[in-house]
């Protein structure tokens, strides 16, 4: 880092080491962005937490080089039942989600869901993320910040020694947790639900193997004194999950664990405890100047079988990295900031309804919604629709989210997975997609306006021939899946979202490209366009 009147200085200061942290650290500095991540914690919670990562999520590692191993818990959706206890009466098994399907549109993706605990995962994305340059420092908080608009100066502590100094940065990626200092030193509001209950958590080791033959891994406790979560990590780790908020002792934990089990002669190794508030709320913005909010500051949605919380977060900062990235840069004009909010908190506020509006945490709700339709989780995951100013044609009349294959490559969507060839070798055009902005044409008259708009803009657009650069597996995939005739375009950002398409091609493909690439790139040199250049 530079040294700038006795303090250090860094593009971007990610505050919260923690999933939503480590991710933001990779995708930035995979897109060549100087970070540092402070946390106060030295490593990972020693409760594994989170375990579902979804098929966005995967997709989003992939890009960035972050190997994720095999699910200990197989390819399929997880399975639930509702017992007695696991020795005891089981009454009924639940489907993991709504239609019992549950794949996270696996079929319309390159990669699957997978089940990995979150302190598995942790550690590859440290590794990753500093073989890739981040700066982090563990066992750092954060005393304070002030801002003003060039940057932010933030005051930071080492807890080994006591040392405090200034850390001056261009932004601030908050990812703090719900809990977390910073929203509530910008005095942003939330909205939602509210507080639901206070979870009490048991760690714990146990030979319950014979338990998991049936292969369901999440089990309701139901008893007349006792209402309980039990699911297991696979890896010999289960987590005892109870909302009466007692504080019990190691006699007492050991003895409801028990009962949870139905059995008293099986060996239990307890590990550590929990306390946490189960909540679903929503800031009321994203950013304030140069600090924006990511994770759990952003949104704190209560642990379900679709697994909204962490992967929102995660989902926050793989949208966040490439504008941050693009503006740094300078190719970019900041505004292009404001379209994370407008972009990532609408999805927030989905994913808080659709939660309500399912069985999980319908029974919350004083009065519970009954005007929210409960969406397929490949909807949620893969069909989600994104509108601001970063994205031409998102109409009005669509929907929040379908599924994928109801989708057509309408702007704002994400851009379709079709298997294809290159170079002789197999992949997705999800592969094609990396840190520039790609440009998609059975037509290669494309070509020229993609070169053009590079020179002429600073934005750098990669142009793929369909049909020769990339051969779809399946003939026709291509017009299918993106709504094009032979000779239209599609756009896509370096998110792998949709920003811009023509279904055919117009009289001028190089200012129509440029109108495009103005509005939605917002590059720092543009040229004159008109609004009827981009329209399709």
């Amino acid at each position: 880092m530079i040294e700038m009147n006795g303090n250090e200085t860094t593009p971007v200061l990610i505050v919260g080491g923690s999933l939503v942290g480590l991710s933001a650290a990779v995708f930035l500095a995979w897109q060549g962005v100087p970070v540092v991540v402070v946390d106060k914690h030295r490593g990972s919670s020693p409760h594994p937490r989170a375990i579902g990562f979804t098929t966005r999520t995967v997709e989003h590692f992939r890009q960035v080089g972050v190997e994720v191993p095999p699910s200990l818990q197989g390819m399929k959706p997880p399975r639930r039942a509702r017992v007695e206890s696991l020795a005891g009466v089981w009454f009924e098994e639940y489907p993991w989600t709504p239609g019992g399907k549950g794949a996270y549109g696996a079929e319309d993706s390159p990669v699957h869901a997978i089940a990995i605990t979150q302190d598995r995962l942790e550690p590859l994305l440290r590794d990753r993320s500093v073989e890739l340059g981040a700066d982090l420092r563990l066992g750092t908080e954060l005393l304070g910040f002030v801002q003003d608009v060039d940057g932010v100066t933030a005051t930071l502590r080492r807890r080994d020694d006591g040392h405090e100094y200034c850390l001056r940065a261009q932004y601030v990626v908050a990812a703090d947790g719900a809990t977390g200092a910073v929203r509530e030193a910008l005095d942003i509001g939330r909205h939602g639900a509210g507080p639901l209950s206070v979870q009490r958590s048991i760690l714990f080791r146990a030979p319950l193997d014979e338990y998991l033959r049936r292969g369901v891994v999440q089990f309701e406790i139901e008893q007349p004194d006792l209402k309980a979560f039990l699911t297991t990590y696979s890896d010999g780790r289960w987590v005892l999950m109870l909302s009466d908020d007692i504080e019990r002792a190691v006699d007492e934990q050991i003895q409801v664990v028990q009962q949870a089990i139905g059995r008293t002669d099986i060996p239990i190794e307890l590990v550590t405890t929990g306390r946490w508030e189960l909540a679903g709320l929503i800031a009321d913005r994203f950013s304030d100047g140069r600090v924006l909010l990511a994770g759990d500051a952003a949104h704190q949605l209560p642990p379900n079988r679709g697994g909204f919380g962490a992967n929102t977060g995660i989902d926050d900062v793989h949208n966040l990295a490439w504008k941050l990235a693009a503006v740094l840069a300078g190719k970019s004009e900041p505004r292009l900031l404001d379209t994370y909010d407008a972009e990532r908190r609408p999805i927030a506020d989905l994913r808080h309804d659709q939660l309500f509006a399912r069985a999980d945490y319908k029974a919350y709700l004083a009065a519970p919604r009954t005007d929210v339709p409960v969406l397929d989780d490949a909807s949620i995951e893969l069909g989600q629709l994104y509108r601001s100013a970063a994205v031409l044609g998102a109409d009005a009349n669509l929907p929040p989210a379908q599924r994928p294959d109801q989708w057509a490559g309408q702007p704002g969507t994400r851009a379709p997975h079709l298997w294809i060839t290159t170079d002789g070798e197999e992949s997705s055009t999800l592969d094609l997609f990396r840190r520039d902005w790609v440009l998609l044409s059975e037509d290669d008259r494309w070509a020229a306006a993609a070169a053009r708009a590079t020179e002429q803009l600073g934005i750098p657009v990669t142009f793929v021939h369909l049909g020769t650069d990339a051969k779809p597996v399946e003939p026709n995939a291509f017009r299918t899946a993106y709504g094009l005739e032979s000779d239209g375009v599609t756009l896509v950002r370096p998110d792998g979202h949709i920003a811009w398409r023509t279904i055919t091609a117009p009289p001028d493909p190089t200012r129509a490209l440029n109108a495009a690439l103005n509005a939605t790139a917002m590059p720092t040199h543009t040229i004159e366009t008109t609004a009827s250049d981009v329209r399709s």
